[in-house]
């Protein structure tokens, strides 16, 4: 293998002996490090069948794979290598029975499981207002990614809240098992259960899995931390990469304690740094060493480059969200037409999804190219999960969640009074409700419809369960569709519906495609549970919407991993960025620093930090001051201004920058519509806080609907030009 390696890569690629903790700076080559490690194990006669590796992606696990074989000229067959909840259900494919689950089981996503919780609450009588399902479904996954069982949140309960969710937490676990269902925790919960009660099957892995290789060892939760150290602890053979200072996903369980308790735990582990950056030019690492450095819980190290000089750091303050974002349209032209950047070469980086909207309406007024990455995922979209409902329902008949959905698709005259009945039987008998619906004849308070109907239902359900061992998933959904006539379903909703059945077609591609790259795994699981597998652990991280060459939009926990010549780190204001809820806990803004930290170091060539005199949160104006984390810019810092900023001075002290106003500024009225996407929080005046479930129309005739959290409001449509929304910025 012949890779050009700098010394503390070499030392990383061919340490031989006992953990390794590599401290990978942002650009320092991380990814080359990681597959010239794995391509040199095999080099030195470790199979790959015995290679464990965990990436943090789908995407990277694909591409670090590609590389090795490029690297080995072979194929690395036999190498596990994926995310740790690909790999995990793998391995549950395989062990599920040993803890009460079959191998068919269903992965709930997030939608199904927060279904699942709201009905568990309505069971047992809880009001949705004084305990939303959003809430209670969190709390529950933040004890499943401290390891605690639904008795030990029960134990720690001091408040109703709390309580309430510890209550729920185990009627989900006993309606999650009823169903023959994991959610997503519970994919990196239960082969630590395994291991726990069969300890001969972790002593199996053990043996099987020689050396490990974990990428982004910063973002591990608790469980997948001890899942690696289980695993490694009779070889020690493990390799874990990563870099404390971009520990960005606290909010979804990640620990950055990890990487000092690797230390603890392996004591006699080599600590290398690559600490020489490849990216970008020394005056933005400079800044990014800045921004980092007042952070305490850090095990420290300091970028370098050799690409010295290079331009300033552009520090821009605006007068509102709409001056800030044409500004920024405007020198991205300039840097287009005289630096001969292409616009993919362009990013702009916000804190939250909702400050995409200024940025597109800019964009598009002055037809600059962009898009929008982390839309709604493809696997989220409506006519994908009805056709998935019924796949589900196929490989695993005990899914309640799959048959609600499916059951419904398309319009069978089955009404929620017949499905209420349905399930009362269902509970009564013990069963799932498609052994129920299978004879729903015996049912006496049913309609005499509603039971043909119920009984059609199950039928269909069994000729496709029939139909589906040696059919290509493919060809079972082209089937699927014919039978059920979706096609016809979906043309009569109009040009809506014309679009979704193109996202339908989308669907059966995707699983021809996935069909055609997929090699046969050692889990045993066919070929329709590893594509349902598969679409349940996608994500948006991919998705975008908007010219694919144009310049990038997104968040900066979207762009870790990224980089462009030419970034711009937009809304550093004080309660934005920092968000103001985390400035309660040293912990909270040590995590924004370090999202600060990503978000700069994304640049090769240009970097420009703009912040806001004023921004808009819903239809308010509020005073905006700039981020503390600009304090710590070094001194040669380009200070500019936009032509919008008036009545005031912007003041350059060592180490501070501030903002004295006269008076603030009128709101300026957008001739555009706001913009919304499914998924963002809102806020309505009356009803509270709630999230888009879906849009229709456009500019005043727009149209959403939204399900607010309390439970006795429901789900409105609200025409977007008198509904006075608000965007929720705290959920943002």
């Amino acid at each position: 293998m012949n890779l050009p390696l700098n010394d503390a890569q070499r030392q990383a690629v061919e340490h031989r002996g006992g953990p390794l903790l590599v401290l990978a700076g942002a650009g320092s080559g991380k990814t080359r490090v990681l597959t010239a490690r794995l391509a040199y194990l095999v080099e030195q006669e470790v199979a790959a069948s015995r290679i464990l590796a965990v990436t943090f992606t789908n995407k990277a696990a694909q591409e670090m794979r590609r590389r090795v074989a490029t690297l080995l000229g072979r194929e690395p067959d036999g190498l596990w290598i994926g995310t740790f909840h690909s790999l995990a259900a793998r391995l549950l494919r395989r062990e599920a029975p040993l803890i009460g689950f079959t191998s068919a089981f269903t992965i709930y996503d997030e939608d199904d499981r927060l279904e699942l919780v709201k009905r568990i609450l309505e069971q047992h009588g809880r009001s949705s207002k004084a305990f939303p399902p959003r809430l209670i479904t969190s709390l529950i996954s933040a004890a499943k990614n401290r390891l605690e069982t639904a008795a030990d949140m029960a134990a720690r309960a001091e408040d109703p809240q709390v309580q309430v969710a510890a209550e729920t937490y185990a009627a989900l676990t006993g309606a999650l098992a009823a169903a023959n269902a994991m959610d997503f925790d519970d994919l990196l919960l239960h082969p630590l259960r395994v291991f726990h009660e069969h300890p001969h099957r972790l002593e199996y892995y053990r043996q099987r899995f020689a050396s490990l290789l974990v990428d982004e060892f910063q973002d591990t939760n608790r469980a997948q931390y001890l899942f690696v150290r289980q695993l490694a602890e009779r070889h020690r053979a493990v390799c874990a990469v990563g870099d404390d200072d971009q520990s960005i996903y606290a909010w979804r369980g990640a620990d950055v304690r990890n990487m000092l308790d690797f230390r603890s735990d392996f004591p006699d582990a080599t600590v290398v740094r690559l600490e020489q950056n490849y990216r970008s030019t020394q005056r933005i690492l400079e800044a990014a060493n800045r921004v980092i450095a007042p952070n305490r819980a850090r095990l420290g190290k300091t970028l370098y480059t050799v690409r010295q000089g290079g331009d300033r750091v552009a520090l821009v303050a605006a007068a509102d969200e709409r001056d800030e974002a044409e500004w920024v349209a405007r020198e991205l032209r300039a840097r287009a037409a005289q630096d001969q950047y292409a616009w993919r070469d362009m990013a702009v980086l916000y804190r939250t999804n909702s400050q995409s909207r200024a940025f597109e309406d800019a964009f598009r007024r002055v037809a600059l190219p962009h898009r929008v990455v982390g839309a709604v995922s493809f696997y989220e979209r409506r006519e994908v999960r009805d056709l998935l409902a019924y796949l589900r329902l196929i490989v695993n008949p005990a899914d309640d969640e799959a048959f609600r959905r499916a059951v419904q698709v398309p319009k069978r005259g089955l009404g929620m009074s017949s499905l209420a009945i349905l399930e009362g039987a269902a509970a009564a008998w013990k069963q799932a409700l498609l052994a129920t619906a299978a004879i729903a004849d015996r049912i006496a308070d049913l309609r005499p419809l509603a039971r043909d109907r119920f009984r059609e239902f199950a039928g269909l359900i069994e000729s496709l369960r029939a139909r589906a061992p040696g059919t290509p998933t493919a060809s079972l959904l082209e089937h699927l569709i014919d039978t059920i006539q979706y096609d016809v379903a979906l043309a009569e909703e109009g040009p809506e519906g014309v679009e979704r059945m193109e996202n339908v077609r989308e669907l059966v591609a995707a699983a021809a495609a996935w069909s055609d790259e997929t090699a046969e795994p050692e889990d045993g699981a066919s070929p329709l549970e590893r594509f349902l597998t598969s679409a349940a652990l996608a994500t948006s991280e991919d998705t975008v919407g908007g010219d694919p060459e144009g310049v990038s939009l997104l968040t900066v926990h979207a762009a870790k991993g990224l980089e462009w010549p030419v970034v711009v780190l937009a809304g550093l204001e004080d309660g934005l960025f920092p968000l103001s809820r985390s400035l309660e806990t040293t912990e909270g803004v040590e995590e924004e620093r370090r999202l600060a930290y990503v978000g700069v170091t994304r640049a090769r060539d240009r970097l420009y930090l703009t912040w806001a005199r004023s921004r808009r949160r819903g239809g308010q104006l509020m005073p905006g001051r700039a981020s503390r984390f600009l304090d710590a810019l070094p001194a040669d810092i380009d200070e500019r201004r936009t032509s919008g900023m008036f009545g005031g001075e912007l003041t350059r002290r060592p180490a501070t920058v501030s903002w004295t106003a006269s008076r603030a500024e009128p709101e300026q009225v957008s001739q555009d519509a706001p913009r919304y996407v499914k998924g963002e929080r809102v806020r309505h005046k009356s009803f509270g806080s709630g999230t888009i479930m879906g849009l229709a129309g456009a500019g005043r005739d727009l149209k959403v609907v939204v399900s607010f959290d309390d439970g006795d409001i429901g789900t409105k449509h609200l025409l977007v030009s008198l509904a006075g929304l608000e965007r929720d910025w705290d959920a943002a």
